[in-house]
């Protein structure tokens, strides 16, 4: 890996989110903003570096704003087809991919990103 290219991790909020039976289904948005600032002042742990991180959300989620370290993009449909769409236009730099949905795991391990669990970004 190129430690002059930043890693692009991109985090499927709803499946993060979802991850941990916390009320979060009260406050969608709210969780996905709490998910957005632990992020940004937490990083993702493991990588050394620079790095990118994406939050995708979607549904009640969608239109929470981006903050310095993070970039919110709002799925305009379904969330697990538009972090493909992000995976597909990354390049050929390298990418971890943030969830527990394993049809979506498949679909981004086949345009070569690496994937983790909700639990590396998730107390």
């Amino acid at each position: 890996m190129n430690a002059t290219v930043p890693v692009l991790v991109v985090v499927d909020a709803a499946n993060v989110v979802g991850s941990v039976p916390d009320g979060w289904w009260r406050d969608r948005r709210g969780a996905a903003q709490r998910l957005r600032d632990r992020l940004a002042s937490e990083g993702v742990p493991g990588i050394s570096g620079p790095v990118e991180i994406v939050l995708v959300v979607e549904g009640a989620a969608r239109g929470v704003e981006s903050v310095p370290g993070i970039r919110v993009s709002s799925a305009p449909g379904s969330g697990d087809d538009h972090i493909v769409e992000v995976v597909a236009s990354a390049g050929d730099r390298p990418v971890l991919v943030i969830t527990a949905d394993r049809e979506l795991r498949r679909r981004v391990a086949e345009l070569g990103a690496d994937v983790a669990g909700p639990r590396s970004v998730r107390p």
